[in-house]
């Protein structure tokens, strides 16, 4: 039983909820934790940010084109 307690308390918790992670559906606990996260990626909620190049842009727009 203690093995047991040790191994819940060394494992990750569910960056949706906190809950230990389950490794079938790793780093999430459930099936639905993963899927919420999914639903944040495709509704917009999560964004990876970009720095825009002006110098790019700049190029893209004398050229008419993407720069190469």
């Amino acid at each position: 039983m203690v093995a047991v307690m040790a191994e819940v308390k060394n494992r990750k918790a569910c960056p949706i909820c906190g809950k230990p992670t389950d490794e079938r559906v790793k780093p999430f606990c459930s099936k639905r934790c993963a899927d919420v996260d999914l639903h944040r990626w495709f509704s917009g909620s999560y964004a990876i940010p970009v720095l825009e190049d002006e110098e790019e842009d700049e190029r893209r727009d004398d050229n008419g084109d993407a720069p190469n």
